[in-house]
């Protein structure tokens, strides 16, 4: 089993868990922030899980205040906030520090790359691979992010 399905994560209640469940599936994994520019990606995130969620496709958000102190609110907050303002439904984990999470570490090593900032997302296949890597700018409702969770939803 790959070592990203393995590796402990708290949901935004507080449950101690892993990513098991998600095995098979196409995951999108994004560090989030409430008070970010990059913060209304929240709706194109929350679009991109309805519309491929029944193909086994899975968004899991995790919030950070790694970058710009963006992101100061509890588990509790951030959950009220996402609900309310943009409607989420995909599974939302608790706050983690991108710098040195071990599932992050994990990530940004099998990527090649560092998360630069809020809203960085990682394209994870059925196998648990990483299959791409998308910055900040690069928006949930681009043609390159759908294109990279259908190719992976085809393995």
């Amino acid at each position: 089993m790959a070592l990203i399905y393995t590796t402990p994560v708290k949901t935004i209640d507080g449950k101690e868990t892993n990513l098991a469940e998600h095995k098979g599936k196409v995951l999108l994994i994004v560090n989030t922030a409430s008070e970010c520019g990059f913060t209304p990606q929240y709706k194109g995130l929350e679009e991109l899980y309805r519309k491929y969620q029944a193909k086994g496709f899975v968004i899991l958000g995790f919030p950070s205040n790694d970058f710009g102190g963006q992101e100061p609110g509890t588990e509790a907050e951030i959950k009220k906030f996402c609900e309310l303002k943009f409607k989420t439904t995909f599974p939302m984990y608790s706050k983690v520090s991108v710098k040195s999470n071990p599932l992050y570490a994990l990530l940004q090593k099998e990527a090649g790359t560092q998360v630069a900032w809020n809203f960085g997302k990682f394209v994870v296949g059925k196998t648990g691979k990483v299959e791409k890597y998308f910055p900040s700018k690069v928006t949930p409702e681009s043609a390159e992010v759908s294109s990279a969770i259908e190719s992976a939803l085809k393995e």
